[in-house]
Formats: structure tokens, C-alpha cells, sequence
């Protein structure tokens, strides 16, 4: 028999049964969706998380923290501020990140120290960092108040540190401020609560004395940044008010730097390797250094494993569908057994009966595959639009795009399709190797 027979043959078989096939293929379609889905948002994740890695870190940036072996345990640790949640706090998560108790600090005037250690390193930054909130007349919010130098912060970061109303000053006033969207509109609904040339009283619990003092201070916004979204390590976020480097020195009462930002003329392994070394054996060893290819390796590391950790879980289901098929196949050949008597009676070989049943089964596992991708995309969308906004803190302007790469795709295709066939093997080989006479003789 020509192939496009064997296949129009074991379609007509399938119709015949058009219930007991529909809940056949149900498994699989439950199987593939699974997976799908779990790995389409995964990888939108992924890619979501890397885009807010690239846009708040710069490839040829360095973070450098005190303290060795915790930057990235820093993040979670408050002390320089946002970490990875809050919808666009993260703006320094390593701040204060430290896990020695070596009693080692950085100073702002270290940045002068790390530019002469290398002719790759273009210029460093100092930021120092303090939770405290911000009011106005209607409006009492808590804040994380940053002191940089403006004029070499919006160079480091030119796509980011922008201002959306208002200017971002290259001489900046002891009272001048630059806030985040979410500062002034918190709930971004429409209702601002003030704008660029607005006053604002800026406040930080100072607990270096007891009894704790509220230290305030009335200052003039002078720009207002535009919505970034997400996260960065130590780049603008959306909730970050920054002033001038010397008020906040003055401010806080010291000029310890919470981290240093370093930039580098190259972005190639060799230049991070090296000057990385170069920081940290002039500290001598006391100080973490990160770079963006190390958190975005880091970061690959982790999604690879949880992907093949929820890849697995989905593939547990499609293994189960793999068994019905195999029951109900040989539930169709022990009722097909006249059948297939008759058929070899008549001339049909054992390897085209053996091809007529994997052929019921490939279109089993195609049609669940197909049907599989279909509904696993819709859901991913449907779960990444309820969660994806609140996952991450709240409304903070952090969502999920559901990505399905190509090799998902295929994968899932042909994982479907791989499985149907697999597990039909064992009823096909039967089917072939019944004997004429018997089968006609079965009852």
C-alpha cells in the first residue's frame, strides 16, 4: 500500500472509534499544553529579566561592594535599597550587600584610587544609599534616597536617567532632586502628586544617635525620569530620588560608599577579568566585584535548570497520555483482531499492518501536539497576564511577554508525536505478528 493509503486507512480506523480517540489525543493535548505553557513563560521570564539586566547594568560595568563572596546576597539585604522586586526599586540592589565582617568600608573619594588602576577603566562612581521617604502636602512616601553625581550618572546610564518633564541639571544645586516616575505617581493612574520645580521635603531616620532624629531637608525637583520598569543593579529606578553626592554626604553625615560603579572603555571578558582583578587585589580582597556577564550567567544557569525542572513535571503527564495510548491500542487490536485476519488473508503484509497502527498513533500524537501548542500558548498568555504585573511587587510596571522560541515549537511537536509512537509500538508489533488463520478463528 502507498503511504497517503496506509495513513487515509488508519484515519478511517480512528473515526470509527471518534470518542475513545478524542480522549486519547485529550492526554496528550494536557501534556504538551503543560509544557508550553510552563516553558513559554519561563523563557519570557528570562528574557524579560536579562532586558531589565542589560538596560539598568551596562555590559561594561562594574559593581564593585564591599565586603567578599556577598554582592549578590546584598541585593536582598536593604541596605543599598531596591533589590530584585518592587516593580523598578532595584535601582542599587547591592548596595550594603555585605557577608565579611571584616569591618571594611568603601569612601567616596576611593573612586579617584580605582581610575589610576587601570587605562581601561573610562571613570567610577560613588553612590551612596539610604531608605527614607519623601513629603508634600498630600503625599508622605517611602523612598530610597540616592546621592550620585548627575553629570557622570547620566553618561553611565544616557537611556535611562533621562528626565521625562523637567531637566536633569549638570550643575546641580545643594537642593536640587531628581525623582523616579513612581515617586510622584505612585499608583501610575493619572494622579501626580507633584512635578518638575515642585518642593518636596526629603527625610532619612538618622539611628547613628540616640534617641534617633528625623533629618530633613526642603528640596526643588528638578526633573522628573521617565518610566523604566523592572529592575537594574545600580542603575535609575522607578522609585529613587537622587540628589547631589555632596548634599548627601553632608546629609547622612558620611562619605562611606555604599558601592562603586565602574566604567569600563570595553566590555570584552579579558578587560572585566583583568580590571577585576586589578580592584580587588588593591582592596585586597575585600571587596566584591560584578560584572553584567556574570549576573547574566548566573542568571542563564538558574532558568536552564528550572526549565528542565518544570519541563520534567509537564513531561510526567505526556507520559501518562504515552500509557492510555498504549491501553487503547491494544484495547483496538484485540477488537480489530478479525480485522487484520481478514487483511492478511487478503495479501497485506506484517509490515504494513505493523505501519497502519504507528500511522493511527502518529496522528494521534499530531493532532494532540498541535492542539497541545495551541491551548499551552493561550494559557501561558492568560497565567502571565493575571500574575506577571503583581508577581513582582505589585503593579510596579513588571510584566511577562510568554515566549515561544522555535525550538520549544519543534520540541513539543515532536515530543508529542515521539511519545505516541513510542508507546504504540508494542500493540503495532502485536497486530504484525498475528497469524490469518487465528485471528480469523478469534471471537
Amino acid at each position: 500500500m502507498k503511504t497517503i493509503d496506509i495513513f487515509g486507512y488508519a484515519f478511517s480506523a480512528i473515526k470509527l472509534r471518534k470518542l475513545r480517540a478524542a480522549l486519547t489525543t485529550l492526554g496528550v493535548i494536557i501534556g504538551i499544553a503543560a509544557i508550553v505553557a510552563l516553558l513559554s513563560i519561563t523563557q519570557g521570564l528570562q528574557a524579560t529579566l536579562t532586558g531589565q539586566l542589560n538596560q539598568g547594568l551596562s555590559a561594561n560595568t562594574l559593581i564593585v561592594t564591599p565586603g567578599t563572596g556577598g554582592a549578590l546576597a546584598g541585593a536582598s539585604s536593604g541596605g543599598g535599597g531596591g533589590g530584585f522586586g518592587g516593580g523598578g526599586s532595584g535601582g542599587a540592589a547591592l548596595g550594603g550587600g555585605t557577608s565579611s565582617n571584616s569591618g571594611f568600608n568603601l569612601y567616596v573619594n576611593y573612586t579617584s584610587e580605582i581610575d589610576a588602576l587601570s587605562p581601561d577603566i573610562t571613570s567610577s562612581l560613588a553612590i551612596i544609599s539610604r531608605t527614607g521617604y519623601i513629603q508634600t502636602g498630600t503625599l508622605n512616601r517611602t523612598v530610597t534616597i540616592y546621592g550620585v553625581d548627575f553629570n557622570q550618572y547620566s553618561q553611565l546610564y544616557g537611556t535611562t536617567f533621562l528626565a521625562a518633564s523637567g531637566t536633569i541639571p549638570t550643575s546641580p544645586a545643594e537642593t536640587s532632586a531628581v525623582v523616579g516616575t513612581r515617586v510622584n505617581q505612585p499608583g501610575q493612574n493619572g494622579t501626580i502628586f507633584f512635578g518638575a520645580g515642585d518642593s518636596i521635603n526629603i527625610i532619612w531616620a538618622n539611628a547613628t544617635v540616640l534617641p534617633p532624629v528625623n533629618e530633613t531637608y526642603t528640596s526643588n525637583v528638578a526633573g522628573v525620569l521617565g518610566k523604566i520598569g523592572g529592575f537594574g543593579i545600580g542603575g535609575p529606578s522607578d522609585t529613587g530620588v537622587y540628589i547631589p553626592i555632596d548634599k548627601a554626604e553632608s546629609f547622612f553625615g558620611t562619605n562611606q560608599a555604599d558601592m562603586i560603579l565602574v566604567q569600563l572603555k570595553s566590555s570584552d571578558n579579558a578587560t572585566v577579568s583583568t580590571v577585576s582583578k586589578l580592584i580587588t587585589d588593591h582592596f585586597s580582597n575585600q571587596v566584591s566585584v560584578i560584572s553584567a556577564t556574570a549576573v547574566l550567567s548566573l542568571l542563564t544557569s538558574i532558568f536552564s535548570i528550572l526549565q528542565l525542572f518544570l519541563g520534567g513535571i509537564a513531561a510526567i503527564s505526556l507520559l501518562v497520555a504515552g500509557i492510555g495510548i498504549m491501553n487503547i491500542m491494544i484495547v483496538s487490536l484485540i477488537e480489530r483482531t478479525r480485522e487484520i485476519g481478514i487483511l492478511k488473508a487478503l495479501g497485506m503484509k506484517s509490515r504494513t499492518v505493523l505501519t497502519i497502527f504507528l500511522g493511527e498513533s502518529v496522528i494521534i500524537g499530531l493532532i494532540g501536539a498541535v492542539v497541545g501548542i495551541v491551548l499551552g500558548w493561550i494559557l501561558a498568555n492568560i497565567t502571565a497576564r493575571v500574575l506577571g504585573s503583581g508577581f513582582f511587587g505589585g503593579g510596579g510596571g513588571f510584566t511577562i511577554t510568554p515566549l515561544l522560541t522555535p525550538e520549544v515549537f519543534v520540541g513539543a511537536l515532536a515530543f508529542g508525536i515521539g511519545v505516541s509512537v513510542i508507546f504504540a509500538l508494542y500493540p503495532a508489533w502485536r497486530a504484525s505478528k498475528l497469524k490469518p488463520v487465528e485471528a480469523l478463528r478469534y471471537e
